[in-house]
């Protein structure tokens, strides 16, 4: 398949298990759950650059496990779609995905560049039960069976059997050779968000992750970094540096780098004076 989204591309080290909020050292550790097609990966490196005391965890979940995760303790924050199911979690938006259409190689919409939801009317277009995109009912024929998973719907197409609709990041995901995909006009759209179980205020490595994903510098005013930084005397500004830097001596014959005054000439074969007085008589 070919095609690109907002995502980030890397693929994530996956932990096999989800350990406690603190590891047996006493260390705060963080744990983020994600679903599948997101991958946090760009994300943890920054974590890992900035937080070299504080081991980022990753929890590979389902769509449907995701907020149950969050709500249970099993993880601090999680890269769910939304919506999210409920008041009690704290979510903020970060990017949406686009929708594509999953074919056999050698359909007839293999051929174009993008596929538009009238396009598909004709086509048997498969609605698995862990659909992402949360509508009641996809563009084109329903099928008489919904599929239980994702990747099973991505087996039928490679049959001959329908073809389906989802977010660029799971047609990535359910890669085959067989198969490719083309983007999806007019249709729903999925969004990615962080969420956390919600609160007055954000803990604070949770507050560290959301500085990370939306961009936020290392000198960022929020998060532990900054904080830790306001005790810290802060440097001179240039004004103060210039007026505490001692004035240099000027150079013989030159005037005074403080006042600007020229210094007086010294007497020549003019005759003058140091004062600038008449020439003196010769005796």
């Amino acid at each position: 398949m070919t095609g690109s989204d907002a995502s980030p591309s890397d693929s994530p080290a996956v932990s096999p298990a989800v350990p406690p909020t603190d590891t047996p050292s006493g260390t705060p550790a963080f744990r983020l759950a994600y679903v599948p097609g997101v991958t946090p990966s760009k994300w943890v490196r920054v974590w890992n650059e900035r937080l070299t005391d504080v081991p980022l965890t990753l929890l590979a979940v389902t769509p449907a496990e995701a907020f149950g995760a969050l709500r249970e303790g099993e993880a601090d924050a999680g890269l769910v779609r939304l919506p999210v199911d409920g008041d009690d979690l704290s979510a903020i938006p970060l990017y949406t995905e686009t929708t594509v259409v999953v074919v056999p190689k050698d359909h007839l919409l293999a051929a174009a560049e993008e596929v538009s939801a009238d396009d598909l009317a004709d086509e048997l277009v498969l609605h698995p039960l862990d659909d992402t995109l949360g509508w009641e009912q996809p563009p084109g024929r329903r099928a008489e069976e919904r599929p239980t998973t994702t990747a099973d719907a991505v087996e039928l197409v490679a049959a001959g059997v329908g073809v389906l609709a989802v977010p660029q990041s799971l047609a990535r995901l359910h890669h085959r050779k067989d198969l490719t995909y083309r983007t999806l006009t007019g249709v729903a759209q999925s969004r990615v968000a962080l969420s956390w179980p919600a609160a007055d205020e954000a803990p604070d490595l949770v507050e560290e992750f959301i500085g990370i994903v939306r961009g936020r510098t290392v000198n960022s005013t929020r998060g532990r970094r900054a904080e830790a930084e306001k005790g810290r005397k802060q440097p001179r500004d240039q004004k103060e540096r210039k007026a505490a830097k001692p004035a240099r001596a000027g150079k013989p014959g030159s005037g005074s780098r403080t006042t600007g005054k020229p210094a007086a000439r010294r007497s020549g074969g003019s005759g003058r004076g140091r004062t600038g007085g008449k020439p003196r008589k010769r005796s």
